[in-house]
């Protein structure tokens, strides 16, 4: 029972930390874009193909 004075102010304390953590992240942005990510990974970047493809013929290339 002397547990439980100790584990239920803590749980209390831990809840508030939790949920002020929540408010400041949804406060500063962080839920704005919740698609952007998801659809940059989807989408095709072929300036790294042009880039590999530039140096190997630069390599080819007799100096």
């Amino acid at each position: 029972m002397e547990s439980m004075f100790i584990l239920v102010p803590i749980s209390i304390i831990l809840a508030f930390i939790i949920g002020w953590f929540f408010w400041w992240s949804g406060k500063n942005g962080q839920f704005d874009d919740l698609e952007g990510p998801a659809h940059r990974i989807l989408m095709d970047d072929d300036s790294t193909d042009k880039l590999l493809d530039k140096n190997q013929n630069d390599k080819d290339k007799p100096q």
